[in-house]
């Protein structure tokens, strides 16, 4: 019970950064697809960033989850290029069309835009249809 409340008081603090970034602004996100900012890009860049040296870390670190597993990550097949083109152009168009990256739509609910919900089903919908069908997707 202890992790899951550590869990939930980090997503919780990350709700709060993102909401005073104004990374969940839909203006700030119309911004970013018109070129008419720079704030957004700096934050995925930044993102990027950690996210390098957060890898480089667990790798080096040979940190474990918490359920004392070796974290593994698995690099990405180079072969499966188009796959990964598809998927990240379905991931804009949808970020394009709500006005919200997939991580802060609970963010975005608990701020109370109850707009919001709709994307969460359908990202709920869309989850549960690819559980259905993954067996016969090729990985």
């Amino acid at each position: 019970m202890n992790t899951y409340l550590k869990y939930l008081s980090t997503g919780i603090f990350f709700g709060f950064v993102l909401v005073k970034s104004e990374v969940i602004s839909w203006f700030r996100i119309q911004e970013m697809f018109r070129f008419d900012a720079f704030h957004m890009y700096g934050v995925i860049g930044l993102a990027i960033v950690v996210a390098m040296i957060s890898i480089s870390l667990i790798r080096k670190l040979k940190l474990k989850d918490s359920e004392n597993k070796l974290i593994t990550i698995q690099p990405k097949d180079p072969s499966q290029i188009t796959r990964y083109l598809a998927g990240g152009t379905l991931f804009g168009l949808g970020w394009a069309l709500t006005g919200a990256c997939p991580g802060p739509l609970f963010t975005l609910a608990g701020a109370g835009y109850e707009i919001i919900l709709v994307p969460i089903v359908g990202a709920v919908i869309g989850t549960w249809t690819y559980g259905i069908v993954r067996s016969n997707i090729k990985h």
